[in-house]
């Protein structure tokens, strides 16, 4: 076949709006991938044998490699059809380039908005968020005549478990299979990390795997995670981009949090080229994968086009459907479970045993008339509001952790823990401990009262631990030493998951805990086996040293909660302020098309309202990916004329995919929460909601405490207005 010079040919593809799509959606994808698109032969490539009367056929475009052959094939479609509409030309001209160059390319199709990747060799069409670079290109093609992983030898010097073995066999099988995702349900502390080592080496040993990414939600689980790879696999390189960039011709294991990768995709380039394209890596390893990932994260899921594989130690009847969705799973079967209860039974994890632990007032709440005088003076003090000069007759038990005030409670708790606690070196020490505290406050309380109690045991033998610290990986490192202070440590929400410390025996639960995942995870910290931490065993075959069991004391009824309510409470992901404010002024909008505000007033509130909300979809940028994964509707409701007329369905677009895309357009909170506060008590007018007496009584408050500094000039301009709102007529109230 005779080439032709792309200036001797005329495609009648080459028209309009068809055109426009090209140059402004599909060309700009090709070159943030690095393809130039300036050589005689990358686009409109004319080839021959296709079925029709000529036999000749134009490919949009042709991605080559550096020796001549064709990588890729692209067909470009209308924004107005289907991509798949383009899915059988799209392998008639893949069928013709592979009897030309004897090498099947890679197909891409797509109408700039909507893109799908198919390797017919390999997989069936998947839907991606952009399009492979050369270099994914040719190892996308190299990794064509891989031996099955079910073939390769498993590592049992890194995962030799039987369960583990069976958990490497079912992954394994299940991607060669062609599935492109795997959900492993594993109990804390049977080697979830070590299964993914394993994994991890057969993949990259034998061409399955060169960029893997794992991702975990602290700080302190991608430093444990990066530890225990390097320790099983030295010749890995790894970086935590955390805290270091990646090399991409060194590094090979990359470790992070979900909001590093999701500011470096955006971010991170090299000679103008985005560092991590949508083809980067080939698995990415999801620990602890559950709904709260899905819900925040998924966007990071649906960018990077590689295997998933999900760690989690969640039991597979609670797992939620979303993460099941997320891995193309039927509900609770995952590809492999082994849970606490089999793991114990196979003595490979020890049981919890809970102790009795209760005081009156975390069990029953507090009632004033119940109180002592000298009680009744101390709650005067904590509960007394200035703002309404009232204060609450009793504070229920479910409310009660709100507050810290109680020094005789926390030395009940702390009395009881260091008098019936598991303890080490013959008896004369508590064993490490951890006090799971509501917030920050509440565990410095702890503290000082520790302090109070024990003077002798000085001043590290305990420690607060959570992100207030400047420097809390050291002190999470000197938890997991053995012989090293704190010996106790009390965790706002940094010790509830993921930490890998054999040697815990107390476990504090002095804080109500209501998502059962989570309380599980929170006693999987005790779970671990500890030979031989109650002394020297006699011989090989004396267990009698070793860790059975660990104590729970729970003295916020987590575990008669759990009883009554084993699913616990479903906890949704808060929507941000900027989200809130957007939603409230697209509802304020739709209500005000009713006849009764038809007004000239009304109407003009109307437009203000819609012209705000269109201004945020304007602000977005187009350029993140996250943008990008919704383009086609912030396109649509970037014209302006589209929210005059909003329909149900329009709606539904707006709340789905774009207000939580909403951005501050006053970097104030403060400010934008007063915003928040004036809609909801607009929404609540046109609702005649009774919820507007509530937000009437806070604007009443705001205005009345603002009066109070009426000798700031901005405040005294407002005068007027603020004694409006402060004592307004009686017809207003």
């Amino acid at each position: 076949m005779v080439i032709q010079l792309k200036s001797e040919r005329v495609s009648p593809k080459w028209v309009g709006g068809y055109r426009r799509n090209r140059h402004l959606l599909i060309d700009v994808m090709l070159r943030e991938a690095g393809w130039q698109l300036n050589g005689d032969n990358d686009t409109e490539y004319q080839v021959q044998g296709m079925p029709n009367k000529t036999g000749i056929g134009y490919v949009d475009y042709v991605l080559w490699g550096d020796n001549g052959l064709p990588l890729a094939v692209v067909e470009a479609k209308n924004t107005l059809h289907d991509s798949r509409k383009g899915q059988q030309q799209t392998k008639l001209y893949a069928d013709c380039l592979e009897n030309r160059f004897g090498r099947r390319p890679v197909i891409f199709y797509t109408n700039g908005y909507d893109t799908w990747l198919w390797d017919d060799t390999q997989y069936p069409p998947r839907k991606v968020s952009g399009f492979y670079t050369k270099d994914e290109l040719e190892w996308t093609i190299s990794k064509r005549n891989n031996k099955n992983l079910s073939d390769i030898k498993i590592n049992k010097e890194i995962a030799g478990r039987y369960y583990q073995v069976e958990a490497l066999k079912r992954v394994a099988a299940t991607f060669d299979d062609k599935h492109r995702k795997a959900l492993l349900v594993m109990a804390t502390g049977t080697g979830k990390t070590r299964t993914a080592i394993a994994l991890v080496e057969m993949m990259m040993k034998h061409g399955w795997a060169r960029r893997i990414l794992f991702l975990a939600d602290r700080n302190a689980l991608v430093i444990q995670a990066k530890n225990n790879f390097v320790k099983l696999l030295p010749t890995l390189s790894c970086a935590d981009i955390t805290k270091e960039k990646e090399n991409i011709d060194l590094h090979r294991m990359i470790f992070s949090t979900y909001p590093t990768i999701v500011n470096k995709i955006d971010s991170e380039k090299i000679n103008d080229l985005l560092v991590y394209s949508p083809g980067h890596f080939d698995l990415i390893i999801i620990d602890e994968a559950h709904r709260s990932i899905y819900q925040k994260y998924q966007a990071i899921f649906q960018y990077f086009d590689a295997l998933l594989l999900g760690l989690t130690a969640t039991p597979k009847s609670d797992v939620d459907k979303n993460t099941y969705e997320l891995f193309d799973l039927e509900n609770h079967n995952p590809t492999f479970a082994y849970e606490l209860d089999k793991a114990v039974t196979d003595k490979f994890l020890v049981p919890p045993k809970k102790v009795a632990a209760s005081t009156k007032f975390l069990r029953e709440g507090i009632k004033y008339k119940d109180l002592s005088e000298e009680e009744k003076a101390e709650y005067e003090d904590k509960f007394w509001n200035e703002a309404t000069d009232t204060m609450p007759e009793e504070i229920d038990s479910s409310e009660l952790y709100q507050f810290v005030f109680n020094d005789h409670t926390v030395d009940l708790v702390l009395t009881q823990l260091m008098k019936d606690g598991l303890k080490v070196e013959g008896g004369d020490k508590i064993g490490k401990t951890i006090i799971f505290a509501k917030n920050h406050r509440h565990a410095l309380h702890i503290q000082d009262r520790f302090y109070k109690l024990y003077p002798n045991l000085g001043g590290d033998f305990i420690q607060v631990i959570d992100n207030y610290q400047t420097y809390a990986q050291s002190l999470i490192d000197d938890f997991s030493i053995v012989k090293k202070n704190p010996q106790i440590a009390i965790s706002v929400d940094m010790l509830d998951t993921g930490i890998d410390i054999p040697e815990i025996l107390n476990l504090v639960f002095f804080k109500a805990v209501r998502s059962s995942v989570k309380f599980l995870q929170m006693i999987g910290r005790g779970t671990r086996l500890c030979p031989g931490i109650f002394g020297i065993p006699q011989d090989e075959d004396d267990k009698s040293k070793d860790k059975q069991y660990f104590l729970i004391f729970d003295y916020c009824g987590n575990f008669e909660f759990f009883d009554v309510n084993p699913d616990g409470i479903e906890i949704k992901m808060p929507k941000s302020v900027s989200q809130l404010i957007m939603e409230a002024r697209i509802r304020i909008a739709i209500r005000l098309e009713d006849k009764e505000f038809k007004d000239e007033t009304h109407q003009l509130l109307r437009k203000e309202l819609l012209d705000a909300a269109h201004q945020t979809i304007l602000r977005l940028n187009r350029n993140s990916f996250i943008v990008k994964a919704v383009l086609r509707e912030v396109n649509i409701f970037s014209n302006r004329e589209k929210w005059d007329s909003l329909s149900l369905e329009d709606t539904h677009i707006l709340f789905d995919k774009l207000t939580p895309l909403a951005e501050p357009d006053d970097w104030d909170e403060d400010a934008r929460r007063f915003d928040l506060l004036m809609l909801n008590f607009m929404f609540s007018f046109v609702e005649s909601n009774p919820d507007v007496y509530r937000y009437t009584a806070n604007l009443k408050f705001i205005s009345k405490n603002l009066l109070k500094k009426i000798n700031l000039p901005l405040v005294k301009q407002k005068e007027n207005t603020l004694t409006h709102f402060a004592y307004p007529p009686p017809f207003y109230s």
